[in-house]
């Protein structure tokens, strides 16, 4: 596990093996997390968030870091995709000519939104008063994805949480 960007074991020792879906090889292991493992997650990123950079970025900022990711997975994109395939199973033409590509632009995409700030400043929404949107960090964001299309639900959670300046947890359930 990768917290507070240090490479961690989980507190228990425990592992899950990664399965090779089309050999049933062992292709690797991962920590086996714990409550106490998610409660040290949650307060790095709380302290990423209070006193790191990240929050306090321009949209500008942020936006040419998250566009150098989307460059750095697409020139990594073959091993990626074979990555893919071998951990989740899926055929190397739809991970390398479908999931990735689709999810560099995605990536892209969210890199320019962030720096799209328009929209309706003010409306009465309730008849109670005046609503005013503001687009600023909220915190921690926890992004929880699925076993079965986990590179695109990591980049439709992760990455707008991260363009509009949050901090965040990605945690894949199986």
């Amino acid at each position: 596990m990768l917290v507070g960007g240090d490479w961690v074991a989980a507190e228990s020792g425990e592992t899950y093996d990664v399965v090779n879906p089309a050999t049933a090889e062992v292709i690797g292991k991962v920590p086996k997390g714990g409550r106490e493992d998610a409660s040290k997650a949650v307060d790095a990123a709380r302290e990423a968030f209070d006193h790191g950079p990240w929050p306090r970025m321009t949209p500008a900022d942020r936006a040419k870091i998250i566009w150098k990711i989307a460059d750095l997975v697409e020139f990594d994109l073959d091993r990626l995709a074979m990555m893919e395939t071998v951990n989740q199973g899926k055929t190397i033409k739809m991970a390398h000519d479908n999931d990735f590509p689709t999810g560099i632009d995605n990536i892209r995409f969210f890199a320019g939104a962030s720096r799209n700030l328009e929209g309706k400043a003010a409306s009465e929404y309730t008849g109670l008063g005046t609503t005013i949107f503001r687009r600023e960090p909220v915190g921690v964001v926890v992004c929880i994805t699925p076993w079965n299309y986990p590179w695109m639900m990591a980049v439709w959670k992760a990455v707008p949480a991260l363009a509009a300046g949050n901090s965040i947890i990605i945690n894949q359930r199986a």
